[in-house]
């Protein structure tokens, strides 16, 4: 079968309308106009004798096909993508600029320590950093990677688990002397409980704890609903109530004595931090550069 350069053409127009979401900001990857795209469909459409998208004056729409063609050839043009900065030498050289979304926790306190030595080695990797939910569409955001805590929704992205942090249950010694402190889980329903949001799903997070195969949830409540950690942490080391959080945000509070750990003999519960990207994005090097060097900076908290 011959080489078709139109039909290839054809669909990485297609790839890069699904991935951005409509006509416009397609055509400032492809380097094209909003009409140009629409264009290039309506003659892929016209080759295949289907139609691709459902076009309305607000919405894009993958048609049945049109799904499937897209993702039979995807990891395709994904391949000729890689294949082809290899050659270039973007493969090869760790260079050029990141936009990156990192969860505030692991930025400040795994990824920030480590900057100079991600300078040392990379001295041609520029960054961009920013601070998002753990959630979103990497491709719409502008975001080249992203490091996000919690279980990662199966979508257009490719994700990596860098490491499971334990939660801890905490509260500060002010709170413990005027209050009691509770000796079993079970125990929190008479406590107040600084609750926080779950961005997935706009409610608080349950309490559980887990030792070994028991596994026991807990129904708790309090004065304070936050979305921000700093808030949670620094009202709970001011004595306002307790608190679950990620042992990576308090284990210094915790060595210092302003905060305790309430029931070690519960230890099993965890939250994974992930590292995620879009299937298709940038040169590979300096993005596989930043996600090697998240994968070794996590080693030494798991």
């Amino acid at each position: 079968m011959s080489f078709d350069g139109r039909l290839l053409s054809g669909l990485s127009v297609l790839a890069a309308v699904v991935e951005a979401g409509n006509f416009s900001r397609a055509g400032e990857v492809l380097g094209l106009s909003a009409s140009g795209v629409s264009r290039s469909i309506d003659r892929l459409e016209e080759r295949l004798g289907v139609r691709l998208l459902n076009r309305t004056t607000r919405n894009l729409n993958l048609t049945s096909e049109g799904r499937a063609l897209y993702e039979r050839a995807a990891p395709h043009l994904q391949g000729i993508e890689v294949a082809a900065s290899y050659v270039s030498g973007a493969a090869v050289a760790v260079r050029g600029a990141l936009r990156v979304s990192v969860n505030p926790i692991f930025a400040r306190y795994i990824l920030a320590p480590k900057m100079p030595l991600l300078r040392q080695r990379h001295p041609d990797l520029t960054l961009t950093v920013v601070q998002q939910p753990d959630v979103g569409d990497l491709v719409n955001e502008g975001i080249d990677i992203a490091v996000r805590f919690g279980p990662q929704l199966p979508s257009t992205i490719t994700s990596k688990l860098l490491l499971n942090t334990r939660v801890l249950t905490v509260a500060a010694p002010v709170y413990l002397a005027q209050h009691g402190r509770p000796q079993h889980p079970q125990d929190l329903t008479g406590h107040e409980c600084i609750q926080y949001i779950d961005p997935r799903s706009g409610k608080p997070f349950e309490w559980e704890f887990r030792r070994g195969r028991e596994r026991l949830s807990v129904a708790t409540q309090g004065h304070l609903t936050t979305t921000d950690v700093d808030l949670m942490v620094q009202a709970c080391v001011s004595g306002t109530g307790i608190a679950q959080v990620l042992s990576l945000s308090v284990a210094q509070l915790i060595a210092d004595g302003k905060l305790v750990e309430l029931f070690p003999e519960w230890p099993g519960e965890t939250y994974p931090l992930y590292v995620a990207r879009p299937s298709r994005r940038l040169a590979p090097a300096a993005v596989e550069a930043f996600l090697n060097f998240c994968t070794e900076i996590c080693s030494d908290f798991e």
